[in-house]
C-alpha cells in the first residue's frame, strides 16, 4: 500500500490544498455594488449580464421551495469559477469571486441536482487583474505551493488507486476493503479540483442516489464500495425507502474489471490535468482567493455529506473522508492566514478564531481514531456525537466564511 501522509507530514512541506473556485459563501458581505440573483424554481435572474474585472459580489436570494445553488461557470460551461451552495428556501447567501476578463455563464440549481436552470451568458470586461503591492511575490509563492501540494496528492493517489483497483478486480476483497478509506484520503484532500472539471467528480465519487437522480451511469469509488461491502438486508430499514439489498446483485468478474479500469482512467485524467498548463493558469487566475476558498469548499464537503453518514454508506468509513477534508481545508487556510492577519486587529482576531475552530474539531476527531491508525465506523457514533461534530463544524464555518472577503479588502 502506498503511503498515507498525515497532516503534520504535509505541513512540513509547507504546502496546502484548495479548490479552483474563486468564491466564498458569506452571510454578511452584501454591498451597494453587489449584483443580485433571484433563484426560483425555474429561473436564475441576475441583475446584470456584465461586469468589470476584479472582485465581484453576488447576493443570492432563494425564492424557490428547495435548497439551491448558484454558479459562475467558465466559458466552456463546465469549469466552476465560483459557487455558493446550500441556500435554504427564503434565505440569502453571498458569493465573492475575483473575475478576470472573459465570457462566463451564470446558473442556479434548485434542489441541488440535475443540470440547473436559467443558464445565461455573463461577460467580464476590463483589464486583467494582477497582484500588486509588496506582498505580490509572497502571494504568488502561496499559489505555487498550493499547486505543488495538489500535484503531490494526485501523484500519490494514482498508484494507490491502481493498486486498489487491481485488488478489487482480482477479487481480493479483504485487501481492497483495507485500502478503500486510505486511498480516498488523497482524493478527499483535493476533491474540489475534480469538481471543477465538469463530470469528472461524478465519475469518480458520486453516491448511488446522486447518480440515479441525475440519470448518470454509476461508477467510481462508491460503486466499487457496494461490491466490497455487500448490502445487508437491514441496511436500510425505513418503510419509505426501498431496501438497499432489494434487486441487488454483486458485480460479475467482467463488470469488476470495467469498474476498476474506469476508476483508474478517471484518476489518470485528473493526474494529467494537474500536470498541465490549464491547471497552472487556473491557479494563477484565482490567486490567494482560490486558496482561501479551498478551505471553505473542503469544509463544505464535511457539512454536506460526511456528517450525515451518507458518503460511505456501505463501508461506514466516513470519518476517514471527514478527517481528510478537514486536513485539506486547514492546509488551504494555512497558506493565506498571514494575509488575513495583516489586515489589522479584525483580521488577526479572525485568524485566531479559525485556528481555534480547527483545533477543537481536530481534538474531537482524535477521540474516534486517526487516518494512520484508523477510525471507528460511522455507525458507532451516537446522536450526541454527531450533534457535537455538527456544532464544531458550524463554529468553524462562521469565521472561515469571512476569510476571502478579509484577504481581498
Amino acid at each position: 500500500m502506498t503511503r498515507l501522509r498525515s497532516l503534520a507530514a504535509v505541513a512540513a512541506l509547507g504546502l496546502t490544498a484548495t479548490a479552483l473556485a474563486g468564491c466564498v459563501a458569506k452571510s454578511e458581505l452584501a454591498s451597494a455594488d453587489a449584483l443580485t440573483v433571484d433563484s426560483s424554481a425555474s429561473a436564475c435572474t441576475v441583475s446584470a449580464a456584465a461586469a468589470t474585472s476584479g472582485t465581484l459580489t453576488f447576493d443570492v436570494k432563494n425564492s424557490s421551495s428547495d435548497v439551491t445553488e448558484f454558479y459562475l461557470l467558465a466559458e466552456d460551461g463546465l469549469r466552476i469559477v465560483g459557487e455558493v451552495e446550500n441556500i435554504a428556501p427564503g434565505a440569502s447567501r453571498t458569493l465573492t469571486v475575483v473575475a478576470q476578463p472573459g465570457d462566463y455563464f451564470t446558473l442556479c440549481k434548485p434542489g441541488m441536482v440535475g443540470e440547473g436552470v436559467g443558464r445565461a451568458a455573463f461577460a467580464v470586461t476590463g483589464e486583467k487583474v494582477a497582484a500588486t503591492g509588496d506582498d505580490a511575490a509572497q502571494k504568488q509563492q502561496a499559489v505555487d505551493l498550493y499547486g505543488a501540494f495538489v500535484k503531490d496528492q494526485v501523484e500519490t493517489l494514482l498508484p494507490a488507486v491502481q493498486e486498489f483497483a487491481a485488488a478489487y478486480a482480482a477479487g481480493d476483497d479483504t485487501i481492497a476493503r483495507a485500502q478503500f478509506p486510505q486511498v480516498r484520503a488523497y482524493y478527499e484532500r483535493i476533491e474540489p479540483i475534480a469538481e471543477s472539471l465538469g463530470d469528472l467528480d461524478p465519475k469518480i465519487d458520486y453516491r448511488e442516489v446522486d447518480a440515479v437522480a441525475e440519470g448518470l451511469d454509476w461508477t467510481g469509488f462508491h460503486r466499487i464500495e457496494k461490491d466490497l461491502w455487500v448490502p445487508a438486508e437491514d441496511a436500510l430499514n425505513s418503510d419509505d425507502i426501498t431496501p438497499a439489498w432489494q434487486d441487488w446483485a454483486p458485480s460479475t468478474d467482467a463488470q469488476r474489471q470495467t469498474f476498476a479500469a474506469g476508476l483508474v482512467a478517471d484518476v489518470q485524467t485528473l493526474f494529467d490535468y494537474v500536470h498541465g498548463d490549464d491547471f497552472t493558469a487556473a491557479l494563477d487566475a484565482q490567486g490567494v482567493a482560490g486558496l482561501s476558498n479551498g478551505a471553505i469548499a473542503l469544509l463544505d464537503e464535511v457539512a454536506n455529506g460526511k456528517i450525515s453518514g451518507e458518503e460511505d454508506w456501505w463501508s461506514g468509513t466516513d470519518l476517514w473522508d471527514f478527517a481528510a477534508n478537514v486536513e485539506g481545508s486547514k492546509m488551504a487556510f494555512s497558506l493565506v492566514s498571514d494575509f488575513a492577519a495583516a489586515k489589522g486587529d479584525e483580521g488577526a482576531t479572525l485568524v485566531e478564531d479559525i485556528d481555534a475552530g480547527y483545533a477543537d474539531l481536530e481534538a474531537k476527531l482524535a477521540t474516534y481514531g486517526s487516518l494512520e491508525a484508523g477510525f471507528v465506523t460511522y455507525s458507532e457514533l451516537t446522536d450526541a456525537d454527531r450533534r457535537d461534530l455538527t456544532g464544531l463544524i458550524n463554529a468553524l464555518a462562521e469565521p472561515l466564511s469571512q476569510l476571502t472577503g478579509t484577504i481581498l479588502e
